[in-house]
């Protein structure tokens, strides 16, 4: 059988940084050559990152995409990389209009097949996904040509992305028709958690019905409140799969395959499925097969709260580098959330460039400081003290305030002073540590612990902050390090300190029956009937959903953050502020 040597490369490009990640691209073109790979698959959109949003909208942009893209094959063949075929997801344009009123050139999601400093052909992505995060229908032309091209004697069909998740005819059915021994898709496919089972059962399933391998590249890196944890992979034509890669890090996948020969013609055409069109491309002759295989590598997926972690890290790490943000300042309260967070930001950024701040007011517990004190010891974080009952006495002097606008005058002086020294002592950003749980239900104060520049947790609900915390600590422990959060941190019920004996359980359920009537209601948007269906107290689930649906407001005014699940609030869930819809 046919020999070809395939590489991966999941790469972490910057959105809109088209010259820097053309450099990029390169390289790892020549760590694909250096590694004696025949065929190269770079990412969707590898180019120019991925979602670019509304810069797509912006011709010069796509147009210096387009010209950088389709250049590539000239500067791969004078670095000497022209014997390589490459496959580069990039931003393309065509001059069809596909929508009255929208504008030609009409964008289009691309990948160029390169080889010997030409472009061989291009395919445009068939399936525009318009749900949860996505929005490509309202920004690209779709596609209708599959090219089947015949590398190293063997023929190889290219998808993108969500061609590959769309059920009946498409891509996938024409690669089948077209008799491929290959189908190379690239993707940039956000994280979820779990999602990588999900994906690495498509991968394998759709192998097994176009009847060929498939090989599955997939981006990596943060991006706002996306992030993208690479797990490319291959599978074999009967759903095995034979290779993968890791997660949230950079990679060169390299696997050997031997594949059915091809059996089209050197160039010739053919309708597929729904109208498409195969379009044959003869590209490179047999290659001889290698004296030393290379071991494909076989990386298993981390474990549920291990991969978690690595997609908090990963986002806030991404975030600030690719913004140029070099230091985070918090509010060290010595509670759940601003602990967890403190312990991520000096994963992800290293404990010198992590500054926390302890308010202590009037209310404020003795266990409050001495925990704040103890994490920063564990972690080696900048720590500093800045009282504020001072402050909060100048502002009630010439303020007739009580009750909660009392409480949130305090939060409120706190999140001045963070503010304050992020702006003295930039480029920095402060982190917000609101979690899911009182996000969803208004239990924030804006302006007040709601400021910052990013929320690493505000997708994780309150109970998975503790699951966090524990693993985080567990696995400080496995690596012979000292555990970063404090005991008591975890084990003292939650409060805000902003009263006397103030405790979460004063205004909110307990948070192990909130958080999953709140997943019943936010991410799988179940009626308040349904859920009460589920055995949970009506009054209750009614209480709930009237706090989720008022707070509305609130959330969109909150800074942004990490997505890691099905429903983040924000590009995944939007509602509006002015809503007389109560669900009853």
């Amino acid at each position: 059988m046919p020999h070809l040597r395939i590489a991966l490369a999941q790469t972490n490009p910057t959105v809109g940084a088209i010259d820097a990640n053309a450099d990029a691209l390169l390289d790892w073109c020549r760590r694909a050559d250096d590694a004696g790979a025949q065929l190269v698959l770079l990412p969707e959109m590898a180019l120019v990152g991925y979602p670019v949003e509304d810069l797509a909208l912006r011709q010069a942009f796509v147009q210096h995409s387009a010209e950088v893209g389709l250049g590539f094959a000239r500067r791969l063949a004078e670095a000497g990389l022209g014997d390589l075929v490459v496959v580069l997801g990039f931003l393309d344009a065509t001059d069809q209009a596909y929508a009255p009123g929208r504008r030609t050139p009409a964008p289009q999601n691309k990948a160029a097949i390169l080889h010997q400093g030409e472009v061989v052909t291009t395919y445009a992505k068939h399936h525009l996904p318009n749900y949860g995060v996505f929005d490509e229908s309202r920004y690209f032309h779709p596609g209708t040509t599959v090219p089947v091209l015949t590398i190293g004697g063997i023929d190889v069909a290219v998808a993108i992305c969500e061609d590959l998740w769309v059920d009946g005819d498409g891509p996938v059915a024409a690669a089948r028709r077209a008799g491929a021994g290959l189908l190379a898709v690239i993707n940039a496919s956000p994280y979820e958690a779990a999602k990588d089972d999900v994906r690495g059962e498509l991968v394998t399933r759709r192998a097994r019905e176009a009847g060929c391998a498939v090989a599955y590249v997939n981006l990596v890196g943060g991006q706002d409140e996306l992030v993208f944890d690479g797990d490319s992979m291959i599978s074999s034509a009967d759903g095995e799969l034979v290779a993968r890669a890791p997660q949230f890090v950079e990679d060169l996948l390299v696997a050997d395959l031997e594949l059915p020969a091809a059996t089209g013609g050197p160039t010739d055409e053919a309708p597929g499925p729904d109208g498409m069109m195969i379009i044959r491309h003869q590209v490179s002759g047999p290659y001889e097969p290698p004296t030393e295989p290379v071991a494909a590598p076989q990386f298993e997926k981390l474990p549920d709260l291990a991969e978690v972690w690595w997609a908090l890290k990963l986002g806030l790490a991404d975030y600030c580098g690719k913004n140029g943000i070099t230091d985070v300042w918090l509010g060290l309260s010595g509670g759940i959330d601003s602990t967890l967070v403190a312990a991520l930001a000096c994963d992800a950024l290293g404990a010198e460039h992590v500054h926390g701040i302890s308010n202590p007011s009037v209310h404020s517990s003795e266990h409050s400081r001495t925990d704040a004190q103890q994490l920063a010891a564990n972690t080696g974080l900048d720590f500093s003290t800045v009282p504020i009952a001072t402050m909060v006495d100048a502002f009630s002097s010439v303020l007739d305030l009580d009750g909660i606008a009392a409480e949130n005058l305090q939060a409120r002086i706190r999140g001045v002073v963070w503010m304050a020294q992020s702006n003295q002592h930039g480029p920095s950003i402060v982190l917000a540590c609101s979690n899911k749980s009182e996000l969803s239900v208004g239990y924030s104060t804006m302006y007040g612990d709601a400021v910052g520049g990013f929320a690493p947790i505000k997708d994780v609900y309150k109970t998975q902050v503790w699951e966090l915390a524990r693993w985080r600590n567990a696995e400080a422990v496995r690596l012979g390090e000292v555990p970063p959060i404090p005991e008591n941190t975890i084990t003292k019920a939650p409060s805000a300190e902003l009263r006397p004996g103030q405790v979460d359980s004063d205004s909110l359920p307990a948070y192990d029956l909130l958080d999953p009537i709140l997943d019943h209601y936010v991410e799988s948007d179940l009626s308040l009937s349904e859920i009460v269906a589920e055995g949970y107290d009506e009054e209750l689930v009614a209480r709930i959903a009237r706090m989720v649906d008022a707070a509305e407001y609130k959330r969109r005014q909150f800074p942004p953050g990490t997505k890691i699940s099905f429903k983040a609030f924000g590009r995944d869930r939007r509602l509006p502020i002015t809503n007389g819809w109560r669900g009853a």
